[in-house]
């Protein structure tokens, strides 16, 4: 059984090496103007199976499952999200049956995003909204227990003790660099963990894709209950999320693809769409210190675009 435990970490770790990820430094006259460096790390090229901060969040845990001995992982989320795309994938791969446990309506078309995960053989759970909302409540999960037996369970957005130890793997020495770090914020594991591992030297700054000042004791708590301890600077700002999560203005849209034509970067309208926007309107604000180097965390999210384009029918660049 140890035997087989050890071959099963090493061969998760085998199909999870990241590819090299690169990182690009933009360029275009208002940072000369304001004196600002503004680089991106592109996580989106991480790995075909799990992209951007999806993979960093999901490498702990599929060896977590294997080393429990389960066969099945059970996870949540909406009708586009990149986390459902990202766990079907990588248990297909490694040989996990798994479910999804989908906010809504079941769809008679599905979507991309919904359409690969039952290709990658994901079980498509829907539940309502209002049971949804209480997804963490032990009678919703004993009823899932009942229904599918056992089950290696990742929460929503993949964030939990051990997708934190996986974002922290984010920064390393080559980015000691950098004054600051940006990165978009949905359920917050991925600022933790940047938190929990930037330099003394850098700020941390967060951009919340979600609409209300909630965020703020949201992420005290996330700490608190992660134990993330830290001394360094930090801010959250909220003021850039376009309507909400999942929303999105024709300003945005149109910036997405300003985006793309300068820098052949692609965005997601829901993460780091929102998140560069955000960053270029501060810059345009004095906000950054002149001499500032900013590192923006490119987080993946791409797979949802085209179900983006389906609905709306929009063409933004994949």
């Amino acid at each position: 059984m140890i035997k087989f435990w050890i071959f099963g970490v090493l061969l998760i770790k085998e199909l999870l090496i990241p590819h090299q990820i690169e990182t690009q430094e933009l360029d275009f006259p208002l940072l000369k103007e304001k004196g600002i460096r503004l680089s991106i790390k592109r996580l989106d090229q991480v790995h075909p199976l799990a992209s951007g901060n999806k993979f960093f969040k999901l490498k702990y845990n599929l060896i977590e499952a294997q080393r429990l001995g389960e066969s099945v992982l059970l996870t949540f989320g909406g009708a586009y999200s990149n986390h459902i795309f990202a766990v079907a994938a990588a248990a297909k791969k490694l040989g996990f049956a798994s479910i999804g446990v989908i906010r809504g309506e079941e769809h008679q078309r599905l979507n991309p995003t919904l359409s690969f995960a039952a290709s990658s053989g994901m079980h498509l759970h829907y539940i309502n909204r209002t049971d949804y909302r209480r997804k963490n409540d032990e009678e919703i999960i004993q009823s899932l227990e009942k229904e599918f037996g056992d089950f290696y369970l990742i929460p929503e957005g993949g964030t939990n003790e051990l997708a934190i130890q996986g974002t922290k793997e984010i920064l390393n020495e080559s980015t000691y660099e950098f004054s600051h770090i940006a990165t978009s914020i949905g359920t917050g594991g991925t600022f933790a963990g940047l938190l929990d591992s930037i330099a003394p030297h850098q700020k941390l700054l967060g951009f919340s894709a979600l609409k209300g000042d909630f965020i703020f004791d949201e992420m005290t708590n996330l700490f608190s209950k992660f134990n993330i301890k830290h001394s360094w600077e930090y801010q959250i700002f909220n003021q850039f999320h376009f309507g909400g999560y999942g929303k999105t203005n024709r300003e945005l849209i149109d910036f997405i693809r300003w985006f793309y034509d300068q820098f052949q970067i692609p965005l997601d309208q829901v993460y780091t769409g929102k998140m560069m926007f955000g960053i270029i309107e501060l810059i345009r604000k004095d906000h950054f210190p002149k001499g500032s180097h900013l590192l923006a965390i490119h987080t993946g999210g791409l797979q949802g675009i085209a179900g983006y384009n389906q609905k709306y029918g929009t063409s933004l660049p994949l």
